[in-house]
């Protein structure tokens, strides 16, 4: 008698956001490929998370807009806790500053590397990975 081989193993599930009209850009533009983040119409100020308001000068001509989506590891962490059933361990956990969007970070993984080989200062360029119709931005080093 022989068993069907198991299934390919998937990474878990990430924490689902509850999308709304300010975060939608932000959780589905990697369907086109996109990182996109709120810029203020008004003053050109870029905000993140996503708000209603330009947190510059409190101007409501705010409108997600496409940035380049590169960036460099900021400060970092390696993680070593599986916090969730499934979770690989370790991971890195990394704050990202943009390209071109001054005073935006973002809080994320990087994926696709060694965890010993990512380092602060380390170039970056994102990558998505889909969970239904969200798209998380991680970042991946960059050659």
């Amino acid at each position: 008698m022989s068993s069907a081989p198991p299934p390919p193993s998937s990474p878990p599930a990430r924490p689902v956001p509850k999308l709304d009209a300010e975060n939608r850009a932000f959780w589905t533009g990697g369907a086109e490929g996109k990182l996109n983040i709120t810029q203020c119409g008004d003053c050109g100020q870029f905000t993140h998370p996503p708000r209603i308001l330009c947190r510059h000068c409190q101007s409501e001509n705010v409108a997600p807009a496409a940035v380049a989506g590169t960036g460099v590891i900021d400060t970092m962490t390696v993680n070593h806790q599986p916090w969730a059933p499934g979770l690989e361990v370790p991971f890195v956990i990394a704050r990202v500053a943009l390209d071109g969007v001054p005073g935006v970070y973002l809080t994320t993984n990087v994926v696709n590397s060694p965890v010993d080989e990512v380092s602060f200062g380390d170039k970056v360029r994102v990558t998505f990975e889909q969970q239904g119709d969200i798209y998380y931005p991680l970042f991946e080093k960059a050659n």
